[in-house]
C-alpha cells in the first residue's frame, strides 16, 4: 500500500514508526514530516492547507490512504475534499470535526444525548460571561470555543483568574478561536484520557492513557499541549471502562449518527473521574499528542488494517491486541513553552538515549542541519519508554532523557507518577 501521513509533530512520528512496521506498507511519505519522521517514511514540502495539491499528490503518487494527524486539516474540511476525489482517507468529516473544533457544539450535543458532563454556559460578549463567573464564582473553567492547540483552557482558582480569563480571551488572546467562549463547571476528581476507533457507526475502545497538561512538575503552571503521557492507567477499572463506552462514547456516535454526521476516526475523550461516575470535559477527533505514543507503544496489533476497517464501515467484527507491558513518554519542551522560546539549538545525545531497553525517542519539533538535530517548536522530544511496570517504564525514560545534552530544553520529572504511587500500594 501506498500511505500518506499529514502532520509534522511527536503523534506523527510515532504513527509513522507504526505505520512502517506493517507488512501491508510499500510506501510512506509524510507532509510535511520532521526529522525524525525522515527515517521512517519520505517527507514531502507539501502544503497540507492546499487541498487541491494534496489530491493531486495522491493522485500521481496513487496513494491508497491518507492519514491524518493533527486536528486543524480536519477542521478544515480536508478529509471531506479527498473523500470527493475518490481517495481513502482516515480522520472525520469537517462537521463531525466539531467535536473537537467547538467547545460549545459538543457541550450542546451531551445536553441532547445525556452525555455526562459538567454544567455550561456559552457566551459571545464579555458583559454576560463576566456576569456569569461572578454568579458562579471560582474554581470554575473558561474555555475558547474553537482550536487554540490545547491551550484554549483556563482552570481558574480564583473570580480574579476567571475575569482575566475571559477578558483575555475576547480581547483576541486566542484569535478567532476566542470569538465565543463556553464556561463550565469546575470537575472534580482524577483526569483521564480515553480513547476509541469508530467507523460511524461501531466504536471498539483502544487502551487508556493519563496525560499531563500543566507545565510543570506537581501540576503546576500553565496548560500546554502535553508534557507527557503513560498508558495503561490504573484508574480505569473494567466497571469505569464500561460505564465510558456506554454512558459517553456510544451514546456520541449514536447521537452523531442520528444528527447525519456520522464520526470516523480517532474519537478521544477527555475525562474526569467524580464522586458521581466518569464526566466527559472535552472530545478531541484525533490521537492525543502524547499519548498517541505511549498507545503505539504498546499496540500490539497491525495499525494500517484497523485504520483501513474504519474507513469502510467494518469494525463490527474487528479487534484490536495491545501487549501487557506499560508505556511512558516524557515531553522535552524548550525553556519558556508553552510561553516564547527560541529555536535553533542543537540536540546531541540521541542514538545513546535510544539505545537503553525499551526506548523509542519520537520527535516533535526538530529539523536536520548540516549533520545536526536543531530544535524547531515549543515540544520538541518524546522520550519514551515499555517497560514490565509504570516504575520500570518510567525510569527507562529518565534515564533517556539523562543521556540527551539540551541546554536548552527541559522536561517535568514526575510523569506517571500517580500510577507508581498505585503500584506501590499509596495511590
Amino acid at each position: 500500500m501506498h500511505i500518506l501521513l499529514i502532520g509534522s509533530g511527536g503523534r506523527e512520528h510515532a504513527l509513522a514508526w507504526k505505520i512502517a512496521g506493517s507488512p501491508l506498507l510499500t510506501k510512506l511519505w509524510c507532509a510535511p514530516g520532521n526529522a525524525g519522521i525522515a527515517k521512517e517514511a519520505e517527507c514531502v514540502a507539501l502544503d497540507v492547507t492546499d487541498h487541491v495539491a494534496v489530491i493531486a499528490f495522491c493522485k500521481a503518487n496513487k496513494v491508497d490512504l491518507v492519514v491524518v494527524g493533527p486536528e486543524t486539516p480536519l477542521a478544515a474540511g480536508l478529509v471531506d475534499d479527498v473523500e470527493a476525489a475518490g481517495i481513502k482517507i482516515f480522520g472525520p468529516r469537517k462537521l463531525a470535526a466539531q467535536l473537537e473544533g467547538s467547545k460549545g457544539f459538543t457541550k450542546d450535543l451531551c445536553a441532547e444525548y445525556g452525555i455526562p458532563t459538567g454544567a455550561y454556559s456559552r457566551f459571545d460578549n464579555a458583559p454576560e460571561a463576566l456576569a456569569y463567573v461572578r454568579e458562579h464564582g471560582a474554581p470554575i473553567v473558561v474555555k475558547a470555543d474553537g482550536l487554540a492547540a490545547g491551550k484554549g483552557v483556563v482552570v481558574a482558582k480564583t473570580l480574579t483568574e476567571a475575569e482575566d480569563a475571559v477578558r483575555m480571551m475576547f480581547d483576541g488572546g486566542f484569535g478567532v478561536a476566542g470569538t465565543e467562549v463556553v464556561i463550565e463547571e469546575f470537575l472534580e476528581g482524577r483526569e483521564v484520557s480515553f480513547f476509541a476507533l469508530c467507523d460511524g457507526e461501531t466504536a471498539i475502545p483502544l487502551a487508556s492513557a493519563q496525560d499531563h497538561k500543566r507545565v510543570f512538575d506537581h501540576d503546576q503552571g500553565p496548560n500546554t499541549g502535553g508534557m507527557g503521557a503513560y498508558s495503561p492507567t490504573p484508574f480505569v477499572t473494567q466497571e469505569i471502562h464500561d460505564q465510558i463506552m456506554n454512558r459517553i462514547i456510544l451514546p456520541t456516535i449514536a447521537g452523531m449518527n442520528a444528527r447525519g454526521t456520522p464520526f470516523k476516526g480517532i474519537l478521544y475523550a477527555g475525562l474526569m473521574l467524580t464522586a458521581q461516575g466518569p464526566k466527559l470535559f472535552e472530545y478531541n477527533v484525533r490521537f492525543g499528542d502524547p499519548e498517541c505514543q505511549v498507545l503505539m507503544l504498546r499496540m500490539m496489533s497491525d495499525l494500517v488494517p484497523a485504520l483501513l476497517a474504519a474507513c469502510d464501515g467494518q469494525l463490527k467484527n474487528f479487534d484490536v491486541r495491545w501487549f501487557p507491558e506499560a508505556a511512558v513518554t516524557v515531553v522535552m519542551a524548550a525553556k519558556g513553552y508553552p510561553g516564547d522560546y527560541s529555536k535553533g539549538s542543537v540536540i546531541e545525545g540521541l542514538d545513546e538515549a535510544a539505545a537503553i531497553e525499551g526506548v523509542e525517542i519520537f520527535h516533535a519539533g526538530t529539523v536536520a542541519k548540516d549533520g545536526a538535530i536543531l530544535a524547531s517548536g515549543g515540544r520538541v522530544l518524546n522520550v519514551c519508554a515499555s517497560g514490565k511496570t509504570v516504575t520500570e517504564a518510567q525510569a527507562r525514560a529518565y534515564q533517556a532523557v539523562d543521556r540527551i545534552r539540551w541546554a536548552d530544553g527541559f522536561c517535568r520529572r514526575d510523569i506517571a507518577s500517580q500510577a507508581l504511587a498505585q503500584e506501590r500500594g499509596n495511590g
